[in-house]
């Protein structure tokens, strides 16, 4: 049973933050068409990939992680200067219309307050993608620098992936994929208001939770799964 303050907010947010024509599934079309063209198009620039910069792609993967946990604790938690918009959208909105004890979204109009704002990709991929492959073109070479942005850019797309699965209805198909059910759950730990500050900032594997001793175990809770976890 959803509180009735959360049904209230939901109410609000719709009719304030929804605009006219907003579409939930143009917005993760977009989305998953952003990610799926710069993939595409890296991958055609690597020629001749060298053994040694290959390992661009899991130490991309670890920065990413990295970059995810210093993001979601200290700028989506912590109000900064410039960037307070990030702050508000995910504390003040995400957390208030998602709670640990109602974790599903109603229709595809509540996929706003799920996905990141089209807006916020580009700025992201402008003002840290694209600067950092610059960076390692001329410090390394073309290969490494393309492998970053194709893994970084595919990172980026199983956070939204992952972050958009744990806010199903139970018994959806995609939380019978391996592991999401267990990732869902400490996800809903970290949406229980006396946790969200402290607790399971990874939205998708949490290493860096695990490194720095931020991850708490996920209680049982049946009411966000329809069947035991995968892994």
């Amino acid at each position: 049973m959803i509180d009735p303050k959360t049904l209230a907010y939901r109410e609000r947010y719709r009719a304030e933050q929804i605009p006219p024509g907003y579409s939930g599934v143009l917005h993760f079309t977009l989305i998953l068409g952003f990610v799926g063209v710069v993939m595409a198009v890296g991958a055609r620039q690597l020629e001749a990939i060298q053994v040694l910069q290959w390992l661009a792609v899991p130490l991309t993967f670890l920065y990413a992680n990295l970059a995810e946990y210093l993001g979601h604790r200290f700028v989506m938690h912590r109000r900064r200067p410039v960037l307070g918009l990030i702050y508000e959208r995910h504390t003040l909105q995400h957390h208030r219309f998602f709670t640990d004890t109602a974790m599903e979204y109603d229709s595809s109009q509540d996929f706003k307050a799920v996905l990141f704002p089209p807006l916020l990709m580009v700025f992201f991929a402008l003002g840290f993608a694209v600067p950092a492959g610059v960076l390692l073109a001329w410090l390394f070479s073309a290969n490494v620098a393309w492998l970053f942005v194709i893994t970084a850019v595919a990172y980026y797309g199983s956070y939204e992936i992952l972050h958009f699965a744990y806010h199903q209805r139970a018994g959806s198909w995609i939380l019978a994929v391996p592991g999401v059910c267990r990732l869902r759950r400490l996800h809903l730990e970290h949406h229980d208001p006396a946790l969200m500050q402290h607790a399971n900032f990874n939205i998708t594997w949490p290493i860096c939770d695990w490194l720095f001793g931020t991850r708490v175990r996920a209680s049982s809770r049946p009411e966000i799964s329809s069947r035991p976890d995968s892994v």
